[in-house]
């Protein structure tokens, strides 16, 4: 009897410490997923505002003022203007 005993106490003893085991890595994993998603959500911001700069960087107005002060382009008299067809001919 006293045999059975300790053998019982030994399973519960290894039982509980693979609960806590268990239990310690699912906590650092959810800290992980945890930091993750707000490394995805912080990555997410940034996008956005990539996207805005992007869309502010080739807004027509400022391509213009690039090729007027940088190139020295200027926009052709109306009379120098000549429309070509669709069609080429």
């Amino acid at each position: 009897m006293l045999r059975l005993n300790l053998f019982l106490l030994l399973a519960a003893m290894i039982c509980a410490l693979g609960v806590v085991t268990s239990q310690h890595k699912a906590r650092k994993l959810f800290q992980e997923l945890e930091g993750e998603q707000e490394r995805a959500r912080s990555l997410d911001v940034e996008w956005g505002q990539l996207q805005l700069e992007l869309s502010t960087w080739a807004t027509h107005p400022r391509i213009e003022k690039i090729a007027r002060d940088k190139l020295h382009m200027h926009a052709p008299e109306p009379a120098k203007v000549v429309n070509v067809p669709a069609g080429g001919r």
